[in-house]
């Protein structure tokens, strides 16, 4: 059955919904682990250059580029698989190549998860359920790298390798792994599991052997599946999109969110204030505490997973026009606001008030990160 007959239409028509439909996942919501899984939201921006690891292009997806094993741009793509309902992808592309990784370089793609998330797996118990990985890629090379669900709590791990067989075509790949009776995950907001691919690396990663069921995890074994040697060539890239993480042993259809609903599960581990264009968006009211320092409050679109880090770029003023000379966290941070403390040119009146703007600067941006 199709997963564009949805429930109401079956109801209207008196047809007999089957388990089949049901594993066919036309009714299943909240069903993929994974946040932004089609690479929709990208509020950090594209990244050029990247020699180290880093969060940037799509949301939540952190590119390992570990020990300098060469050059990367790290985008959001618009390459997808057609007709699979999708408009963007994660994409890597190597800009100075490394055909001759040393033994600590390492190049790869982490997805990971709260503890708290995860419960419903039962891991650590015998009810252990297994978990269905799915998603879309392509890559300009033939060749296999190796994907691992990584147990961060116990230090565990089980994996799988991918073979691309087919090059600069996109491949759709599924691999289950089975439930694991040892050791829970902590029931917490902290990195408990992690999705693990690696594209290329050194013999510290890839002397051992593929833990094809669970078992310690140890380096050696966390890239033994990969031959795939991405960093080999500035021709070199690979995208990925479409990835879901279920419950179960079958692949059902991706779970395609709206982009509100994506952008604010995003945003409970990063957000920044938005100033896509030059202009004055206003972002906060702030009062005087002395005579040219200033305090207000950021208020978060959604409850952030811990206390964020701030940072900032650009330029910023009041609405009266006062520049504004230092801009630093005030007091009294938490998951759902942040108070700051704005230093201006400007002599003020305690209690005055002004309205703490961009300052007709497309880079004016304040920027939370909470992430794992």
């Amino acid at each position: 059955m199709s997963n564009a007959r949805n429930l109401a239409n079956l109801l209207g028509t008196g047809t007999q919904i089957t388990t089949a439909d049901i594993a066919d996942g036309a009714f299943q919501a909240n069903k993929n682990l994974i946040i932004n899984g089609a690479a929709t939201v990208n509020q950090r921006g594209n990244v050029t250059g990247a020699t180290g690891s880093t969060y940037g292009g799509p949301d939540r997806f952190y590119t390992i580029i570990g020990n300098g094993i060469g050059t990367w741009n790290i985008t959001q793509d618009t390459d997808v698989p057609s007709g699979q309902g999708f408009a963007n992808s994660w994409k890597i592309a190597c800009t100075t190549a490394d055909a001759s990784p040393a033994a600590a370089d390492h190049l790869g793609l982490h997805y990971r998860m709260e503890g708290q998330d995860l419960q419903q797996l039962s891991k650590g118990t015998s009810d252990a359920k297994s978990v269905t990985l799915s998603f879309w890629v392509k890559c300009n090379k033939t060749g296999a790298f190796q994907v691992t669900f990584r147990d961060s709590d116990n230090t565990r791990h089980i994996a799988s390798t991918v073979t691309i067989s087919s090059a600069a075509t996109w491949q759709y790949v599924t691999i289950t792994f089975a439930g694991d009776t040892t050791g829970a995950f902590d029931n917490d907001n902290a990195n408990s599991a992690i999705i693990e691919m690696f594209f290329d690396a050194g013999t510290d990663w890839t002397s051992g052997s593929v833990p094809t069921t669970w078992q310690a995890a140890i380096t050696a074994d966390r890239a033994a599946g990969t031959n795939l040697a991405l960093a080999d060539s500035t021709s070199n890239y690979i995208n990925i999109t479409g990835v879901q993480l279920e419950v179960g042993d079958t692949a059902t259809p991706f779970e395609h969110r709206s982009y509100g609903d994506e952008l604010a599960r995003c945003q409970r581990y990063y957000f920044r204030t938005s100033n896509s264009s030059a202009g004055y968006q206003n972002l906060a009211t702030c009062a005087y505490i002395g005579s040219t320092i200033f305090r207000g409050v950021i208020e978060f679109p959604v409850t952030m997973r811990a206390i964020p880090t701030f940072s900032h770029t650009g330029a910023f003023q009041t609405l009266g026009g006062f520049n504004i000379s230092s801009l630093v966290a005030g007091d009294g941070a938490t998951i759902n606001s942040h108070g700051i403390q704005v230093a201006t040119n400007e002599t003020g009146s305690s209690g005055q008030s002004f309205l703490f703007r961009a300052n007709n600067d497309s880079t004016a941006r304040l920027m939370y990160d909470a992430e794992l």
